[in-house]
């Protein structure tokens, strides 16, 4: 099975393209990460994210439970290791959607791991979107529209680089990146290695 790693600047709308990519395709889900951000409206915990304490993620660190972690805006975000491997283990292919300094440790530990990049259209449509979530201060927004430059310029080392202009356009491919790779050759190989054999072999 897959791993595939979903980066973004905040406000990108990559959690939007990937919830509907989870739901439009099978064999397909996300590993909720941990954070020890506090729960915004609407959140549920263990569905969004798995929010701990600060004091409960270093211990999680110090055990060598994350395949990656990262301390953004002042809060850690980390993806567990095991809950991964338990994922492709039973066949289902697993989207990681993580900042850009968790995919470059999960490049490093997992290079097989296949990485897309979401920029927006243009950095006007990103404030936008940032003022309109109407959940952060002025402040915190000007935090995040800094950091997000910082964080696009890390586009270049994606496999897969996706403009979100329009929405469906965007969510197709996404989708064709993901549905592109279970077609690989080596892939399909392995998992239709009866078939495969049955059709090639010399025996009628």
């Amino acid at each position: 099975m897959q791993l595939f790693v979903v980066s973004a600047p905040s406000g990108a709308g990559k959690t939007s393209l990937v919830r509907r990519t989870v739901k439009e395709l099978s064999q397909l889900s996300v590993s909720v990460s941990h954070t020890t951000r506090g729960i915004r409206p609407g959140e549920v915990d263990g569905e969004d994210y798995h929010f701990v304490d600060r004091e409960a993620f270093e211990q999680m660190i110090e055990a060598g439970q994350f395949l990656e972690y990262a301390d953004v805006f002042g809060n850690y975000y980390g993806t567990s290791i095991d809950v991964v491997k338990a994922m492709l283990a039973i066949g289902i292919d697993v989207i990681l959607e993580i900042d850009w300094q968790g995919a470059e440790q999960v490049r490093k530990s997992l290079p097989e791991a296949v990485s897309i990049f979401i920029l927006p259209p243009s950095r006007e449509s990103l404030i936008e979107r940032l003022t309109s979530r109407g959940q952060d201060s002025e402040e915190v927004i000007q935090r995040r529209t800094l950091e997000a430059v910082d964080e696009m310029r890390q586009h270049q080392h994606a496999d897969f680089l996706i403009i979100n202009d329009n929405f469906d356009e965007a969510l197709t491919e996404l989708k064709s990146v993901i549905v592109a790779q279970r077609v690989v050759q080596a892939r399909q190989t392995k998992q239709h290695a009866d078939l495969i054999q049955s059709l090639i072999s010399l025996k009628a």
